[in-house]
């Protein structure tokens, strides 16, 4: 069996970091078994719907790296679901309501009040034709609902195990509205029908619309069993314990890269967040399929920081080789060769440091002075040229038999007067990078 996913994300917001890992979860599974991604486009609701959006998602999936072997919009798809809604009503499984909101929110009370489940009491299937023609002379278009057997709906999740719903604890579904807008439970499943879907990854909220699913796959493939897997994933919370949001722009993708977060920074944390597996920086995606694996997906709800991605970030940065960041380093680090970017690589957070580290080997700075009698000694020991990796510990050595100084009160003050920072890089690899004649500078105005 050929693998086929979908990641099927809503154009009415931009994506956040929880729909990235129900993205990533979909393509590093199909990956590592051969098979298809397909990106789909859940626009069928056309007022919330936006293309700005759409054009977002596609951009957000390219930067992660997350290719997609198919494209699909629903909302070029409405013939196909007027077919579907059709064939639903011929076979009795689809049925015409009239009940306005605040009647249904009105029985739905009720039923709470005598301590019964809110199930929706099939009243229109009592209406006569008379009274549905008089609906339709007052001008009252009906909502849609599919007809749930009473019976067993189950499946093994390949995350949260043996699951099972019974029919006659369910409502039935609306699947079009009265407005004619077709609802995600009855487009899904035809396109999953449609482009021969077989194993589908969603989050945990989407349980029960799996069981009211398997019944809509049957009626709408001649009565046969759904054979496709499912697998319902913990959802992600943030650092405070509450639920993701597209409209927490802090959280979205778009803000991530604009940070300078690194992509598989992003897939790094989100492979293995909720695992029983470290998050540890990966290089690239076909190394995370490799280890990917259902199984180690834990039933907690994982907590996503923000912090966290940003120290992963960093750690990736440490490991990533010149050849793989050249081409997106920001402007102004047009200096940063190989050599630099591996002494410096350890001392970034983001490729948006890198500039700053360009201005400290080859630009102007504004020395930190702390202790200008000490840097007026250590400027008239300074060797001259040519220097070399060896000239730092030459300099330093004059200077603790000059001084009697020695740790932090022997070198800080001399990297604070070089870089006009307390930390960075080895300043044996820097202090030739900077050069004699900087150096000299630099020292004199300390």
């Amino acid at each position: 069996m050929t693998v086929r996913v979908r990641f099927a994300p809503s154009p009415t917001g931009m994506l956040h970091i929880g729909n990235a890992r129900a993205a990533l979860t979909n393509w590093l599974f199909a990956h590592r078994h051969g098979g298809s991604f397909m990106l789909r486009i859940d626009d069928t609701d056309l007022q919330r719907s936006e293309e700005r959006f759409t054009q977002a998602i596609i951009q957000d999936l390219e930067w992660l790296g997350l290719t997609h072997d198919r494209f699909v919009k629903q909302s070029d798809r409405f013939d196909r679901y007027a077919e579907a809604m059709q064939q639903l009503i011929s076979n009795g499984r689809l049925y015409p309501c009239y009940e306005t909101p605040e009647e249904l929110e009105f029985k739905r009370k009720r039923q709470l009040a005598r301590g019964e489940p809110p199930i929706y009491d099939r009243a229109a299937l009592q209406l006569t034709q008379q009274q549905k023609d008089s609906f339709a002379a007052e001008g009252i278009k009906p909502h849609w609902r599919f007809f749930l057997k009473s019976e067993e709906m189950s499946w093994n999740d390949l995350v949260r195990g043996p699951v099972k719903f019974e029919g006659e604890r369910l409502s039935d579904p609306v699947l079009i509205r009265a407005d004619g807008a077709y609802l995600y439970t009855i487009t899904s499943v035809v396109d999953d029908l449609d482009f021969d879907i077989t194993h589908i990854f969603r989050g945990e909220d989407h349980v029960t619309n799996t069981a009211v699913q398997l019944q809509l796959f049957s009626a709408l493939n001649d009565d046969k069993p759904c054979d496709i897997t499912f697998a319902h994933t913990t959802l992600l919370l943030d650092v405070d314990g509450q639920g993701l949001s597209k409209r927490l722009g802090s959280l979205s993708l778009a803000q991530m890269r604009e940070d300078g977060i690194e992509a598989m920074a992003v897939n790094s944390l989100l492979a293995h967040l909720g695992t029983s597996l470290p998050v540890e920086p990966c290089l690239s995606l076909d190394k995370l399929s490799e280890n990917f694996d259902l199984s180690s997906f834990s039933r907690t709800s994982p907590r996503f920081d923000y912090q966290e991605l940003k120290m992963l970030n960093h750690k990736l940065l440490t490991v990533t080789p010149y050849e793989s960041v050249k081409d997106k380093l920001p402007a102004a680090s047009e200096k940063i060769t190989s050599q630099i970017w591996d002494i410096i690589r350890g001392n970034i957070d983001t490729l948006n440091d890198v500039p700053a580290w360009q201005q400290i080997c080859f630009g102007d700075i504004t020395p930190k002075i702390e202790d200008p009698d000490y840097i007026e000694i250590a400027l008239s020991s300074l060797p001259s040229d040519p220097w070399s990796a060896e000239t730092w510990a030459e300099w330093t050595n004059t200077l603790k038999q000059t001084t009697n100084r020695k740790g932090k009160l022997l070198f800080m003050p001399l990297r604070q007067a070089l870089t006009g920072l307390d930390h960075g890089p080895e300043m044996k690899d820097l202090l030739p990078i900077i050069g004699h004649e900087k150096a000299v500078s630099r020292l004199k105005t300390a």
